[in-house]
């Protein structure tokens, strides 16, 4: 529609201006006087004025006249992400899918995205369960730290069970969150586990060096330059360095030892930093049982003591102008349903000002 408008823009405003009207030929007899009629002025800019007016009236009108038909095929939009929720009548599983490393990226694979979709479930009385569906190799350990904590204050909060359903890969920080669940379930072939820590910290000065690159750090402190990969750390550093590790895989261990049930000296043992796959993993008491996704909403439809229920996907978090335009582009929405929704999202304070 806006592009329609433009072109009808261009069309009106690109007319010449009008022309006066040509003066009748001169008298032939210089006795009768000739009088020069005036210009007529020209009132094509009214014309012009109204027909915009029009155009904004009938855009108007076809915002207002496709808000049901947006709302019908889409759903309401919401600063969550969450739609399908907003309908139930009966009881229902939801799934949260936490796909990709674990970060600080406002989606369901950070602290504050997780949060946000488990308070929703946690508000609907309609929801009974929760599944996490994980496919992570994990992350920030921090922001694992943080997950874990939600998804055990949810469980004993609630007392609403929460499944696991590991798809290709449930390590590190992905495993620390699983390790809070009620129950995991992983395939056969899962990597799972890799319970570990590592900080990395390249050296740079060799390369730099052979480069004729000479950098002066000018520091407060002898190590405050230590993780700039400008020089190699000293022996005090790299000491210092692990012990920090060490401090944070210790957590890691403690995390994954109250979540399972476990002795911290059984989680220890399987601290490693590789993998399992997914049969290792239930010997090892990592993991519960090998099934499928299905698998686990019924383990958690049962031990949410529900027998009829419906499985509800709760929609990633991720910025709300983003998703907006995939699901846009998805769904095949015209220009007057996205103008409907930016003035939804707009309204909901999702678009800062």
């Amino acid at each position: 529609m806006p592009q329609d408008n433009s072109n009808w823009q261009q069309q009106v405003w690109g007319q010449p201006a009008a022309q006066p009207a040509c003066p009748p030929p001169a008298p032939s007899s210089p006795q009768q006087p000739y009088y020069m009629q005036p210009p007529k002025k020209s009132h094509g800019w009214i014309v012009a004025l109204v027909s915009v007016l029009c155009v904004f009236a009938l855009l108007a009108v076809g915002m207002v006249s496709c808000t049901s038909m947006f709302a019908s095929s889409m759903g309401p939009l919401s600063t969550s992400g969450v739609n399908d929720l907003d309908y139930l009548t009966g009881d229902a599983v939801a799934v949260i899918n936490i796909d990709g490393a674990i970060q600080y990226d406002g989606t369901t694979c950070s602290p504050e995205g997780l949060k946000a979709q488990l308070d929703v479930a946690a508000d609907n009385v309609h929801v009974k369960a929760v599944v996490l569906r994980v496919d992570s190799g994990g992350g920030t350990a921090t922001a694992g730290e943080e997950m874990a904590s939600y998804v055990r204050q949810f469980r004993e909060e609630t007392g609403k069970p929460v499944v696991v359903s590991s798809a290709s890969m449930n390590a590190s920080a992905a495993y620390e969150i699983s390790s809070q669940a009620d129950y995991i379930f992983t395939a056969k072939t899962t990597a799972i586990g890799a319970i570990g820590t590592v900080m990395q910290i390249t050296d740079l000065s060799g390369l730099m060096e052979k480069l004729g690159i000479s950098v002066d750090n000018v520091t407060s402190a002898d190590s405050k330059d230590s993780s700039y990969g400008t020089r190699p750390l000293t022996e005090e550093e790299r000491a210092y360095y692990q012990n920090q590790v060490d401090q944070i895989n210790e957590t890691f261990i403690q995390t994954v030892a109250e979540g399972r049930g476990m002795v911290e000296d059984e989680v220890r043992a399987l601290a490693t930093g590789l993998t399992f796959t997914g049969m290792e993993a239930v010997e090892n008491g990592l993991a519960d049982e090998i099934g499928t996704k299905e698998d686990a909403v019924a383990k958690a439809a049962e031990l949410a003591g529900v027998e009829f229920y419906v499985t509800t996907e709760m929609d990633p978090v991720g910025d709300s102008l983003s998703s907006l335009l995939g699901l846009m582009s998805a769904r095949g929405a015209t220009a007057d349903d996205i103008a409907h929704a930016l003035k939804e999202l707009e309204n909901d304070g999702s678009i800062a000002h």
